[in-house]
């Protein structure tokens, strides 16, 4: 779910102009609210072209690839168009770039010291290794509805045939068909898992995302589940799948979109919810802030003034019949007034952007009880007991009346000590997610695969 926006977003490709060479690994700390967050730069050359990674290790993420990289005489240009983020240096010498790091209007000096050590990623031993006991496969299949080719790949068991096959659907956030987060590939955990146990799967890259076609910045919950939807009617065709045997797997906002396909399509056999919202999109963001905030130590008091303020303006967009700028505009007074004027500007600008981007209205409204209801094949809902971003108990009460008052074929599970990741962690914090080495319980995983085969007619 989208709960915390780091402040590195995606660095792509890299240009470079006639200058000093700076290849090499280039280390430095930037100082954010008292926090340290250490970036690495890692540049390749290429004839007159540089190349070039970077990481930041406390939150995870590693060879993230860079939009620009400019080196004109002693001056040094990096920049990351979709989080917009600029950093602009001076080479001093061979070993250090002195410079700041600039976003949101923000800026924050950057020093950086040419290192003589390679930077590697963190320890995912989770990750399988090639070459697998099994087919894996690269494909590709259209969304007809808003013409954008996905590709993904396809695991097939060795042998055999006629198999249990189940699509794979991530969560809120651009993703890859891996799901990749800070280093953890989850659905490639998943996919090698089930797929050497008997079970076939389908992941794939979310639209504008990787190899994907589209845009995912102007697409909401039920675009995804347009995608969703293509993926499991390619899987239906492939002639190995049992096609009476075919189920989804969503996680976190896919955990909605597998019921909402469901409620309407006879044809899905089960469906499994890992930490799937039950709660509505408006209560749902609105307790995830009060947990989160309530783990960070924030008094009562203030966590109950942040939930009405925040309930008030997700009031005023889900009511609200105003075009963008008048609704920003009415949003940007609420804030002001509810905080008595003391939130920064630009703290301002930024929440209400947020809450105001095409996906946010849309999911704010989302009601997935509605779909749950209607559902009447089986469903396997799991649950992190420290789940902060879909907690556990909430979601769990309401599943539970919707499953009596609809008698609904559900089966839940809560986890102990399980984050939103299905990690065993210590406080189910965000930033806590990267620190882990384990990418998701294996405990969660055989209970996945013990239930999908019992599902075989």
């Amino acid at each position: 779910m989208k709960t915390v926006i780091y402040l590195l977003l995606s660095f792509l490709v890299a240009i470079s102009l006639n200058a000093a060479d700076i290849s090499g690994t280039w280390t430095g700390n930037l100082s954010v609210q008292g926090m340290n967050l250490k970036l690495n730069f890692n540049i390749e050359k290429n004839g007159d072209l540089y190349s070039g990674t970077m990481d930041s290790p406390s939150q995870g993420a590693y060879g993230i690839k860079a939009s620009k990289v400019e080196v004109v005489e002693s001056e040094v240009l990096f920049e990351v168009s979709l989080g917009g983020i600029v950093y602009k240096g001076i080479i001093e010498d061979d070993f250090n770039i002195k410079g700041n790091f600039m976003q949101g209007g923000q800026q924050f000096e950057l020093n950086l010291t040419k290192s003589m050590e390679k930077s590697t990623g963190p320890n995912r031993p989770q990750n399988p290794k090639k070459p697998y006991p099994y087919i894996s496969k690269d494909v590709s299949f259209k969304n007809e509805t808003d013409n954008i080719l996905l590709k993904g790949t396809l695991t097939l068991p060795e042998k055999g045939s006629k198999f249990p096959a189940v699509v794979l659907v991530s969560g809120s956030g651009a993703q890859n068909r891996d799901e990749e987060i800070m280093s953890h590939k989850p659905f490639l955990v998943i996919s090698d898992f089930l797929t050497r146990n008997g079970i076939a799967v389908l992941r794939y890259d979310d639209r504008g995302t990787a190899e994907s076609e589209g845009d995912y910045s102007i697409a909401t919950t039920y675009d995804f589940v347009n995608d969703a939807k293509y993926a499991l009617e390619f899987l239906k065709l492939q002639p190995e799948i049992d096609k009476e045997n075919i189920g989804i797997i969503g996680h976190s906002e896919g955990g909605v979109i597998a019921p909402i396909i469901a409620s309407k399509d006879n044809q899905i056999n089960y469906i499994v919810m890992l930490a799937g919202p039950v709660l509505s999109g408006k209560d749902l963001m609105i307790l995830q802030k009060y947990k989160i905030e309530e783990q960070m130590g924030v008094p009562k008091e203030v966590l109950e003034k942040n939930s009405k303020i925040f309930r008030e303006a997700y009031d005023i967009l889900t009511d609200s019949n105003l075009d963008l700028t008048s609704l920003q505009d009415s949003l940007s007074k609420h804030f002001d007034k509810a905080y008595s004027g003391m939130l920064p500007s630009e703290d301002n600008k930024s929440i209400v952007q947020q809450i105001t981007n095409v996906w946010w209205k849309s999911f704010i409204a989302l009601e997935p009880s509605k779909y749950i209801k209607n559902v009447k094949t089986p469903i396997l809902a799991l649950f992190g007991s420290k789940d902060l971003q879909v907690p556990a108990q909430e979601n769990i009460e309401l599943l539970e009346k919707l499953r009596e008052d609809n008698k609904l074929d559900v089966q839940i599970k809560q986890f102990d000590n399980l984050n939103h990741l299905f990690q065993e962690c210590n406080t189910g914090m965000p930033n806590e997610y990267a620190q882990i080495e384990q990418t998701i319980s294996p405990d969660v995983l055989e209970y996945i695969k013990n239930w999908i085969l019992k599902q075989k007619n």
